[in-house]
């Protein structure tokens, strides 16, 4: 992503590939913005959580 975007919510399972998901936000800066959701489909676990890029003082 050559813009990143101030506003990101992230879903998928819960899985070790959603962890890494979340885990690269916050390596690129973004900060977790209020709690995770979490649902079941009939089959598995999904669960979300939204990003955000702190605001840079202008």
């Amino acid at each position: 992503m050559s813009t990143k975007l101030r506003y990101r919510m992230l879903s998928g399972p819960d899985d070790r590939a959603f962890c890494e998901r979340v885990s690269q936000a916050l390596d690129d800066g973004y900060e977790l913005y209020g709690d995770p959701g979490i649902t079941f489909d009939g089959t598995r676990v999904i669960v979300s959580q939204a990003v955000v890029l702190p605001q840079i003082p202008s």
